[in-house]
């Protein structure tokens, strides 16, 4: 049975081969007008035209918190549809980037890509007879990379199955085959992509069948801290959702940031009472503090006035 680590291991070799990050890329959307899968986006790449983006976006849009839901649905049915119009849709792709950086997106894509890729390629490899982690790692690829089921078939009628031929012959018989089938596909972005089968064989070669850390995956590092990381790190502002911008409106502007605002200006020299209401009092003791120190008079209490103010 494959451990987490092992699985972890796996799946950060095929996140580099989509993705070219061990921990893949949950934002990235890609598009090439030769690829059958057309538009791809998520932690590996998940495609508009297999239908599975499709799912994966509605899966988010359900989720609980999704930042980007209500922007992101009215294109459900579409990519339900497979509509190619989308493949150059600039404000979908701009939204899904945006959306790869909501923490809830791609925990929606870790359980998406569990559910729809992992578990049947476990599901698969253990109905071969295939249990070590590379062997499961091999069939994992060729689950989210497409075609597993049609090169097992040509390697299962040329030298029997897993059971019958050994787990380890066989699995060195399909990387050799699917690599031959990569390289002479018709379609020429597929050539490009031996390079995954070129990784495993030097697994092969090095006899890491455990997935043993650290390996090369493209050229890419994979050790402990890639695998066992806390994931992609969540960008978002530090900055106080409540720190506003204050200034004369209609209606007026209420609350304590107004009052510390007055009572400073107060102790600026400004004749000013602290009611918490920003009113047009208010707007002339700020506009004539912003005049004394040299601010800009626009009549608008931010960053540089507080900090004008020593209100920071």
């Amino acid at each position: 049975m494959v451990s987490d680590l092992q699985k972890r291991t796996a799946q950060a070799i095929i996140n580099v081969f989509e993705t070219g990050r061990p921990r893949g890329d949950y934002a990235s959307v890609v598009f090439h007008p030769q690829d059958p899968g057309q538009l791809t986006y998520g932690r590996s790449q998940t495609t508009l035209a297999s239908g599975n983006l499709a799912l994966l976006i509605a899966a988010y849009c359900r989720a609980d918190g999704a930042v980007f839901a209500e922007a992101l649905r009215p294109y459900l049915g579409r990519l339900q549809s497979r509509d190619p119009a989308l493949n150059t849709d600039v404000a979908l792709r701009g939204l899904l980037r945006e959306a790869g950086g909501d923490p809830v997106m791609r925990a929606t894509q870790d359980a998406f890509f569990d559910r729809v890729y992992w578990v049947p390629a476990v599901t698969s490899a253990a109905s071969a007879g295939i249990a070590t982690a590379l062997g499961t790692a091999v069939v994992y690829d060729g689950t989210v990379h497409g075609a597993w089921a049609l090169i097992r078939d040509r390697v299962t009628a040329a030298q029997g199955t897993p059971k019958t031929a050994g787990e380890k012959p066989w699995i060195k018989a399909y990387v050799d085959t699917r690599r031959a089938w990569l390289a002479g596909h018709s379609n020429p972005l597929l050539r490009l992509t031996v390079y995954r089968m070129d990784t495993f064989r030097e697994l092969i070669g090095a006899d890491n069948w455990d997935l043993t850390l650290p390996l090369r995956a493209h050229g890419t590092l994979i050790d402990a801290a890639a695998v066992l990381g806390t994931g992609a790190p969540i960008i978002v502002s530090a900055a106080e959702a409540e720190t506003r911008l204050l200034s004369l409106q209609r209606p007026f502007l209420a609350g304590d940031d107004v009052r510390q605002l007055q009572a400073a200006l107060a102790r600026a020299g400004h004749k000013l009472a602290a009611d918490g209401v920003f009113g047009p009092a208010t707007d002339k003791a700020l506009r004539a503090f912003q005049k004394k120190r040299k601010l800009v008079e626009d009549g608008i209490a931010g960053a540089a006035v507080r900090a004008a103010l020593k209100m920071v």
